[in-house]
């Protein structure tokens, strides 16, 4: 008979990148108390790694040895896992389409759900609690535009339409122009500006 460790260390290995591991997957192999020492030693082992409370996922084995998963196979996992939204900060995704030049100094997702603090090896990853509108089409280019003009704000994102113009395709200028319902006045006016002249 397998060990309540070995079977929760083989379901780790079976698991894709990223994936996490929490204690009530394996209620039914014994009690809490006992899920949650076992997952601690593993934890300590280095079988697995703590990301968060009582959140864990399996370390990565390269020729340079073991190594966390990387930040969006987490997010991915995670967004799963806990049947949330999660999406890239503003900033990350006006850096991404070119708007800024300014690299984010921090890695942030923003979630409908509570914030968190993941910790990815040497990396701290923020999940953010954000408004429901800025979540809008999470992994899509039309979303991370939302999330842009959203972290620039009224003032600043004029601005950046004339360079989503070029940079957007009408798919995707067509993606955004139907989140314009989800969105504040001020930002739905920004993107019927943007939808206007293209």
């Amino acid at each position: 008979m397998t060990s309540l460790g070995q079977e929760i260390a083989a379901r780790a290995t079976a698991l894709p990148e990223g994936a996490p591991l929490t204690a009530k997957a394996f209620l039914h192999l014994g009690s809490r108390a006992a899920v949650d020492q076992v997952l601690s030693r593993l934890a300590r082992k280095g079988t697995l790694l703590r990301i968060g409370r009582g959140v864990y996922v399996r370390p990565i084995l390269s020729r340079y040895g073991m190594h966390s998963p990387s930040t969006p196979k987490v997010i991915e996992g995670l967004a799963n896992h806990i049947g949330e939204p999660i999406a890239v900060s503003g900033a990350t995704a006006a850096n991404a389409l070119g708007l800024t030049t300014q690299v984010p100094a921090k890695e942030v997702y923003l979630t409908s759900g509570r914030n968190r603090r993941l910790k990815l090896g040497a990396r701290t990853v923020e999940v953010r609690h954000a408004p429901a509108w800025q979540l809008v089409l999470p992994g899509h280019v039309a979303g991370d535009v939302v999330r842009a003009l959203a972290w620039m704000g009224p003032e600043r994102s004029g601005t950046a339409i004339g360079k989503l113009r070029t940079r957007l395709s009408a798919a995707e200028l067509e993606e955004v122009a139907g989140t314009r319902p989800r969105l504040p006045t001020w930002m739905a006016q920004q993107v019927s500006a943007l939808v206007h002249h293209a």
